[in-house]
């Protein structure tokens, strides 16, 4: 399990329990700003040393952190039922605290999910130009979607609320967006072709959705394995579905 995530898991459920409306912790937590290194207090740019931390409590935490704390109560009380003072309350830290990690609650599951993306640009930028172009984009494909085994669970949970949520689906469809333009930059520069053509933006759409009905699988068996569910998704984009 990723650092943290058991004194998390264990602030989780305690929270759960206590849906009668009473307090966990003081009320002027949730207006407290916990971040350290966010300017010095006599005004300039600089670095703050944090306070002593509060029995019981952690001083701060990292957007991972947030995430995995989100998705247990996405889990416990549900996406919609979970509040942003809910998380900020479960982690300890204050509503301004929550929005320097996140804009919205509907960002929490993507975690980095932009930083992932620049990797997947600059993975497909190595890739050497030998390489078939949909050979390049399988390849980029199951490596962005590669994770750690601590992280499993929490990427199930993630991939269940992205993929069936109704409140999620809206901003998903952003995301993908996004997705999908790093492949069609990709297959343009290989093709020589604008992004904007259709043969770009086909080979982005494709790979999305074949990605996405490997997911969806994944989702429905237990102890069925991502990276093989992908690479056997995305092989049948070569071999143009002929399974003759």
């Amino acid at each position: 399990m990723a650092p943290g995530a058991v004194q998390f898991r264990h602030r989780v459920h305690q929270y759960a329990d206590h849906d009668n409306g009473t307090q966990c912790q003081k009320k002027e937590d949730l207006g407290r700003d916990e971040l350290p290194n966010v300017g010095s207090r006599n005004g300039t740019t600089g670095t703050v040393a944090p306070g002593p931390p509060r029995p019981g409590r952690r001083p701060s935490t990292t957007r991972d952190e947030l995430t995995h704390l989100a998705l247990e109560l996405f889990t416990v009380k549900g996406f919609d039922a979970t509040t942003i003072d809910d998380i900020a309350l479960a982690a300890g830290i204050g509503r301004r605290t929550f929005f320097r990690y996140f804009a919205s609650k509907n960002d929490l599951p993507w975690g980095d999910f932009d930083a992932r993306l620049e990797d997947m640009r600059a993975h497909l930028a190595r890739i050497p130009v030998d390489t078939p172009l949909m050979e390049a984009v399988r390849i980029a494909t199951v490596e962005f979607n590669r994770m750690p085994p601590e992280e499993v669970r929490y990427h199930r949970e993630r991939m269940a609320l992205l993929l069936r949520v109704p409140t999620l689906l809206a901003h998903s469809t952003l995301r993908f967006a996004s997705w999908r333009q790093v492949v069609a930059e990709f297959a343009a520069r290989r093709l020589g072709r604008p992004e904007g053509d259709l043969e770009p933006q086909a080979i982005a759409w494709a790979a999305l959705g074949i990605a996405l009905s490997a997911y969806e699988q994944w989702l429905d068996h237990a102890d069925s394995d991502l990276a093989e569910l992908l690479e056997r998704s995305l092989r049948m984009l070569t071999s143009g579905f002929d399974f003759c």
